[in-house]
């Protein structure tokens, strides 16, 4: 089946109008009426074609406006995919695909730790106080590192940092200023009391796994609770 003639009237004018000017005979009168009946199909064409432009343009605009859309939704998504809810800090599928890529690279400083006595500030305040805890030591951290992608969040109180371009040793002072940063921070009513946290810090070289990586850090953090908490312990090196 064929598909219709959109300017059928169109090609007829023309047809026509082409018949005439072939015609030496056509007389002064039938050239005036076929000239007159080509410019009332150019204006109305005209008229057409103005109007679907701007028809166009508004389409092309919707367009590029759902377009955007979808790219803040797409990037919304990712955003929800890789990251906690409550403080905005990479979530634990984030931090073990990070660090895996990061060791398939080279090596990986990981710092691991734990908010101390966590539970009895959720029992004594409730679980909103101890919200808002997590969320002022996960700033804490994040003003300290200066990298807001390489803080994680991977148990209720418990927190990473993933460090690939640091040495051991520089890590290690890092870890240390977070805990003063963290012990100094002062949250609001009703916490009257400083909040603290334990470190772990393991280096692991290139090849290795993420969960080698934090199972040596979270040694060093264990020991570090063992020892009175509100320290930083560093796992042997390798």
């Amino acid at each position: 089946m064929s598909e219709p003639d959109l300017f059928e009237s169109e090609n007829s004018a023309l047809a026509h109008a082409k018949a005439v000017f072939c015609d030496v005979d056509a007389g002064e009168d039938t050239y005036r009426n076929t000239l007159g009946q080509l410019i009332s199909y150019y204006e109305r064409l005209m008229r057409e074609t103005r109007r679907l432009i701007r028809r166009s343009d508004r389409e092309e605009l919707e367009m590029n406006r759902l377009n955007h859309r979808l790219q803040e939704l797409a990037q919304e998504l990712e955003y929800r995919a890789t990251h906690d809810t409550l403080t905005g800090a990479l979530n634990r599928g984030a931090v073990i695909d990070r660090a895996g890529t990061a060791l398939a690279r080279g090596s990986l400083v990981l710092i691991v730790l734990d908010i101390d006595h966590f539970k009895r500030l959720n029992d004594a305040f409730g679980h909103p106080v101890g919200d808002a805890v997590i969320c002022g030591v996960t700033a804490s951290l994040k003003d300290t590192v200066g990298t807001e992608d390489a803080i994680g969040r991977v148990g209720g109180e418990e927190f990473v940092a993933l460090l690939p371009e640091l040495t051991l040793d520089e890590a290690t002072r890092l870890a240390e200023r977070m805990r003063a940063v963290i012990a100094a921070h002062r949250f609001p009513t009703p916490v009257a009391c400083s909040v603290t946290a334990s470190f772990g810090v393991s280096w692991t070289p290139q090849g290795r796994t993420f969960e080698h990586a934090y199972c040596r850090a979270d040694e060093a953090l264990y020991e570090a609770k063992r020892g009175g908490r509100n320290r930083v312990m560093v796992a042997p090196a390798i």
